[in-house]
């Protein structure tokens, strides 16, 4: 599998693209910003969207979701315990002093136990509430390969100060959905470098007792 990451926008969110060279298909999760550059990415590797898919509803995640949508055709994944929130982006858009970004419908409701196929692997949608009421993370047991929005980052976790944030259950979601897997597995954050589970397992300071 081709894997690409892409900071985008004032926030420098993560875009991740994940690409299987066989079909030519390729899943791009948190389009947040710079659709151009996404799609130069997209064009180098010779990929065509097949999904788009969102961890969570903040703008900086999901602003650029209608422009890729509008250009390619592919069906937007979002967890709606998020839909609020998705409905509220002009009020985000006025807290970072940003245009509001054009919307989209959300075709498809991304549910824990949910997946979806890129060539041979298979992405699994794993519901982790706490940064967002409808935060949700991606595992690809094949690729050993997390990407875990702003639920956990190196060293950190996400923020819960927000409108329907939750810091417990941001903890019981590290606990019970992500602390479980492997721990040679990568974790790609919504921002900032990647870390594995074991190294936030020993070395981040929020974790400590849980």
């Amino acid at each position: 599998m081709l894997y690409r990451i892409l900071p985008v926008g004032l926030l420098r969110c993560n875009c991740s693209i994940f690409g299987d060279p066989e079909s030519a298909e390729a899943i791009v999760v948190d389009p947040g910003d710079d659709i151009g550059e996404v799609e130069r990415l997209l064009a180098a590797d010779r990929l065509r969207v097949k999904a788009i898919l969102i961890t969570h509803a903040h703008i900086d995640h999901i602003g650029g979701a209608a422009k890729l949508k509008a250009q390619t055709g592919a069906p937007v994944y979002m967890n709606q315990r998020d839909s609020a929130l998705y409905r509220e982006i002009d009020v985000q858009a006025a807290w970072l002093g940003v245009a509001t970004p054009e919307t989209t419908s959300i075709d498809v409701d991304a549910r824990e136990g949910d997946k979806i196929q890129l060539g041979q692997a298979e992405m699994h949608f794993i519901e982790t509430p706490g940064h967002t009421p409808g935060s949700i993370s991606l595992w690809i047991p094949a690729e050993s390969k997390l990407a875990a929005g702003d639920t956990l980052f190196f060293d950190s976790i996400g923020r819960t100060d927000l409108p329907g944030g939750d810091g417990r259950a941001i903890l019981r979601s590290i606990r019970d959905k992500i602390l479980v897997l492997p721990e040679e597995t990568e974790v790609i954050p919504g921002h900032g470098p990647s870390t594995t589970i074991g190294r936030e397992k020993r070395r981040n300071p929020f974790l400590h007792g849980l």
